[in-house]
């Protein structure tokens, strides 16, 4: 029997075998795979899913509802908020200690100490874990663009789908939108179908023209298929008629847009009918406007509407405070860490607009941490007042203080996200 320590020993040996330099190449990942006897090919079919924002809640929503029709899912996503295990789901269930450690063990071993990242060596112990195990569908989110990364191994998917992209990792996938589309179009694969989430105009194009040069055949929002919400429920529209429903349990507007994704996908794949329903009211996805009523942290401000999210970059930002105006009036604090390699300053700017104050903290634990210094800065520079804590206990201890009925917002990556959850357990 494997200790639980077994699978945490062995990510951290991974570590160690990272190249010196950054190269985005799928050579390191198709080596491994070779030596592995290629459990790519070997997978249920495969629905792959790249762009910006919302991969995360549309894949969960495809989930829900390909298993309300009664399939096996697997699912791989990263990165995991509280444990790796989160990252690898094997027909509806998270991957077990001892499985994990099974095949990371396996791909350790066949990868021989080559130069590989962690991300593509633990992708390839996905691919093995699926291929290992029977389901009926198999949903790969992309980590990073969609062209070199590691999931993009798959010769033919099912279906292929690019949710709404916008600026971010621009120092690996460029510094256009017109770029960045380029890379999540990467995933594209000749005559294999693709839906496509609401993008600008610059996205959109790029989106098309490679899809004309595969013979992809695209299912768009707005052309092809239309979602919205009407007297409380959730519509959806294409040529195959229309779905009334209730709004996703995901909150915010945007879950709306992702739902829309989702049910297209579906259709796409023509489940049974429990399916459309099961997508938009089944689904679950931590750190997405995630209400912590009843935790360890709302015992610290017992009388506050207390919510967690991992949102990180300006098109986040920009959905987060639309959502958060059209909640009940309520006095909004925010509690805020982020990352050095991320635009602070265009995720604040929209929050300006709805949030009192801003409660700034460094990330525990996370090397590329913002100083709590500069996010106040930054909050600051957006027109926002701000102050320091030393930890988001601290920070909400102060604001128990001063505003005991506030709305309070955990808020600005997914790593502070999942020191969050964690500490809640």
């Amino acid at each position: 029997m494997s200790t639980p320590e077994g699978s945490d020993v062995i990510l951290e040996r991974m570590m160690a075998l990272h190249p010196k330099i950054i190269d985005l190449t799928l050579d390191r990942v198709w080596a491994l795979l070779a030596a592995l006897d290629h459990p790519e090919q070997k997978l249920p079919p495969v629905i792959h899913i790249a762009g910006t924002n919302g991969k995360g809640s549309t894949q969960a929503m495809i989930r829900a509802g390909l298993e309300a029709a009664g399939h096996k899912v697997h699912a791989y996503t990263s990165p995991h908020l509280a444990r790796f295990h989160e990252r690898i789901r094997l027909a509806g269930d998270l991957i077990s200690e001892a499985h994990l450690t099974e095949v990371l063990d396996d791909c350790y071993a066949a990868n021989d100490g080559a130069s590989i990242t962690y991300f593509e060596i633990t992708t390839c112990a996905a691919l093995l874990a699926f291929a290992r195990t029977p389901a009926d569908y198999t949903l790969l989110e992309v980590g990073l663009g969609g062209r070199l990364d590691a999931t993009n191994v798959i010769d033919q998917p099912a279906l292929t789908i690019i949710t709404p992209v916008s600026m971010d990792h621009e120092g690996y996938l460029g510094d256009t939108l017109a770029r960045i589309a380029g890379e999540k179009a990467g995933i594209l694969k000749r005559g294999v179908p693709c839906i496509v989430g609401p993008q600008h105009d610059a996205a959109m194009e790029v989106i098309e023209a490679r899809a004309a040069r595969l013979g992809a055949p695209l299912f768009a929002h707005g052309q092809h298929w239309h979602v919205g919400e009407e007297h409380g429920r959730l519509v959806y529209q294409d040529e195959s008629g229309l779905l009334d429903l209730p709004l996703p349990n995901l909150p915010g507007q945007h879950q709306i847009e992702n739902a829309g994704i989702a049910l297209a996908a579906l259709r796409h794949l023509k489940p049974a009918e429990a399916a459309f329903d099961g997508a938009v009211t089944n689904a679950f996805w931590p750190a997405r406007m995630q209400h912590l009523k009843g935790t360890v942290l709302n015992d610290l401000v017992p009388q506050a509407d207390l919510w967690l999210d991992g949102g990180h970059n300006p098109a986040a930002g920009e959905a987060l405070a639309a959502h958060l105006q059209t909640l009940p009036e309520r006095p909004t604090y925010l509690v805020c860490g982020m990352l050095n390699t991320k635009d602070v300053r265009g995720y604040l700017r929209p929050l300006a607009q709805v949030a009192d104050h801003l409660s700034a903290i460094s990330i525990p634990g996370e090397m590329n941490t913002l100083s709590a210094g500069d996010t106040a800065k930054a909050a600051r520079d957006v027109g926002m007042t701000a102050d320091e804590a030393e930890s988001v206990d601290a920070a909400l201890r102060r604001i128990a203080e001063t505003r005991p009925q506030a709305r309070v917002l955990i808020c600005g990556s997914l790593y502070l996200a999942g020191h969050v959850l964690r500490q809640i357990g």
